[in-house]
């Protein structure tokens, strides 16, 4: 079918983005040139001070034709000589989510820095941060790249007019554009730059350093992967190559969202802003939504068919429909170079950095059915995201056609930082770990490696994403390299406790989890093991220690039968014979010594993280303990005596009221991040046989 020729045209960056217009009405549009200089450029005319009408308008010109050709060609397929247009520059793909209906917590703290406005005096950033949110954007003036600062620039140029017609929320926000180019981006040319994009009722702030040794400590903590780009005889062409990022920071310095070119549009940054602004006034906000908009999202990401109090028989399903677990992807990337409160930096090895194309694949394989030897699960099938990435429901796991795995699944938040992995600490990184289940005989069940990466190979969805990602084809390495990477990223803290204990606020957590931090660190000692440093707090000394939980389910007498609930609050006794009738046979569990064959290792497991303890039950290697309470419980009678017990195990006499105020503690340890990463593992492709 042929394509009719179409009208010469004109686009014209203005307030609504573009306008299309025939040829002869360019001239209605005028008042817009100096925009459309200014993003595309027109820094370089106003340094000289040179710049002359016909040079301005044989600028617009030649913008306006190289735009009105990719408008053309937006109706035609691309070519590699046509950089496909951001996001940014359309209308938004999908419907976004109501302001408020959904959650954007800290990303970590932002940082300050010293930088020079357009009056050329000197300031410290925290100078504009903190009384307002705070929209930052990185750029620098020369920038031709379509997807990189002009994009910025238009979008903050948008949300001004946006701002412009909404008053209030105008007077709720900072727009702030910093160049990383000081050496030409003055103070007197950012002033240029900014001058017919500033206007009364919005502030947006321009502004540039004094020199690179003076901006080079804010780029290290805003990471923007900046390059200069040099010539064939090694002089500067004036030009970087650079990632774009623009930073949401709310009026307690908070880093609360990334946008990277792929995400950044003013629909959903505008609705970000009023999803910050709706926390302070959360009652007003529920007034406008509708039913379905204020569905509870702490249940919404929660378990689908949530059991609590199964075993009462008045229980009622809280079962959700999927149509209301709607996913939304985020920067996992950008998430994992600005960690929440409360964590350190994560320990990346040398040979497989970070990466977005790497974090993607991960994702992808993360949870593909295909990966087993039966199509029927994924690594998510045990991890499951929205039950802390275990499994709430198994003490232990099951794999492929119902086979029963010996342990329950550890949780991979903050997976990242483990030094051991598995219960008995057999790995030491997430690359060799990811083998281990893939291969196992009652896990994911593939007979070999080369199985495995047939598959993968002869799926048409991965087609390229292993060369993309690592510049060679799918192998034992680049599989295992690809899930440690989409793993690294599931860090989770900014939690209420860290929020009291690094952040300094006061009523962050109340009075019985305080009392319960007293005793954590003080007569329970449990901070022995689950350690905390200064500055941050992974809760576990990354050993391995006999506690006697292991022993108790290797040596105990097997009991003549099983209470079994077989409907809410609807228990019977099952004989042990008839049990072992149509069971697998228990498996016999040593701990460490399975891994070191030193008997002193028996019944020795890896210390878990506390960070989200609240969200990864059952407890234990074995998922033998149900409930928080039950643990302490468990710790407060010194464990079970046996000839390995570790010898910090000890009664720990605490009355009734301490074990409450313990719990009260632990429970205050679930970051704020956790919802987020949820989202993003709803938003995943999920890979199934044809």
């Amino acid at each position: 079918m042929g394509r009719a020729t179409a009208k010469p045209i004109i686009v014209l960056w203005c307030d609504e983005f573009h306008v299309v217009l025939p040829i002869l009405r360019a001239i209605d549009v005028l008042t817009h040139l100096v925009v459309a200089i200014i993003i595309y450029g027109y820094h370089s005319s106003i340094r000289s001070a040179m710049c002359t009408v016909k040079t301005l308008i044989l600028t617009l010109a030649a913008l306006l034709s190289s735009l009105s050709f990719q408008l053309l060609a937006s109706d035609s397929p691309q070519t590699q000589d046509t950089p496909a247009l951001a996001t940014g520059y359309g209308e938004l793909a999908f419907t976004a989510p109501l302001p408020g209906t959904y959650q954007l917590p800290p990303l970590g703290l932002a940082a300050d820095g010293k930088v020079v406005n357009t009056d050329n005096k000197d300031l410290s950033l925290y100078d504009l941060v903190g009384d307002k949110l705070v929209l930052l954007s990185f750029i620098y003036a020369s920038c031709s790249d379509v997807n990189g600062c002009p994009l910025a620039t238009m979008v903050l140029h948008k949300i001004k007019a946006r701002l412009l017609k909404e008053p209030t929320l105008a007077k709720s926000l900072r727009l702030i554009t910093l160049s990383f180019n000081p050496d030409y981006d003055t103070a007197e040319v950012m002033r240029h730059y900014g001058e017919q994009l500033q206007g009364s009722g919005v502030e947006w702030q321009f502004l540039t350093s004094r020199s690179e040794q003076a901006l080079a400590p804010i780029l290290a903590h805003y990471p923007q992967n900046i390059l200069k780009a040099y010539d064939a005889q090694g002089q500067f062409t004036g030009s970087f190559s650079h990632n774009l990022r623009v930073y949401l920071i709310d009026q307690n310095k908070q880093i609360r969202n990334i946008y990277s070119a792929s995400f950044l549009h003013p629909d959903t940054l505008i609705n970000d802003v009023k999803t910050l602004l709706a926390e302070q006034q959360p009652k007003a906000l529920a007034l406008t939504q509708s039913p379905k908009a204020a569905l509870d999202n702490a249940k919404r990401y929660s378990a689908g068919d949530n059991k609590d109090r199964y075993e009462q028989q008045n229980y009622q399903t809280q079962s959700i429909a999927l149509t209301e677990r709607k996913g939304q992807a985020i920067d996992l990337l950008a998430a994992s170079q600005h960690l929440p409160l409360g964590l350190p930096a994560i320990p990346v090895p040398g040979n497989n950095p970070l990466t977005a194309s790497k974090i993607s694949l991960g994702r992808k394989l993360f949870y593909d059915r295909r990966l087993s030897f039966n199509n029927t699960v994924s690594c998510a099938l045990c991890h499951i995201p929205e039950q802390g990435f275990t499994s709430n429901e198994l003490t232990t796991s099951v794999g492929v056609e119902g086979r029963s795995v010996r342990r329950n699944a550890p949780t991979l938040f903050n997976v990242a930082y483990a030094q051991k992995l598995f219960h008995d600490g057999r790995e030491t990184s997430l690359e060799q770990q990811a083998w281990g289940p893939l291969l196992a005989h009652n896990e994911m069940a593939n007979p070999s490696i080369g199985y495995v990466l047939a598959k993968i190979n002869h799926s048409s969805d991965y087609k390229g994403l292993f060369e993309t990602a690592f510049h060679r084809p799918a192998s034992m390495e680049t599989l295992g390299m690809a899930l440690a990477s989409y793993q690294r990223t599931l860090n989770a803290a900014d939690s209420p406790f860290d929020r009291w204990h690094f952040g300094k606020q006061a009523n962050a957590i109340n009075a019985a989890a305080q009392r319960g931090y007293g005793l954590f660190t003080g007569k329970a000692a449990c901070a022995t093991c689950h350690t905390l440093n200064k500055h941050d707090a992974l809760f576990t000394d990354q050993q391995l220690h006999n506690t006697g939980i292991g022993y108790s389910y290797s040596m105990s007498k097997t009991p003549d039968s099983t209470t079994v609930q077989i409907a809410p609050g609807v228990f019977t006794k099952v004989s042990t014979a008839a049990t072992q009738a149509v069971a697998e046979a228990k498996a016999n569990d040593l701990g460490q010594y399975e891994v070191t064959q030193n008997p002193a290792h028996r019944w020795a497991y890896k210390t878990p993280t506390l960070r989200n303890i609240n969200l990864s039950a059952p407890y234990m290697h074995n998922g033998s303990l149900a409930q928080l309470r039950d643990v302490v419980d468990f710790y407060n009678q010194g464990g079970v005596s046996n000839e390995n017990l570790d010898s910090l195990i000890k009664p720990l006499h605490l009355d009734a009221q301490e074990q409450d105020d313990l719990v009260e503690f632990l429970q205050t340890l679930t970051g704020s991040h956790t919802q987020s990463l949820i989202k993003d593992a709803f938003a995943a492709p999920i890979g199934d046989s044809e």
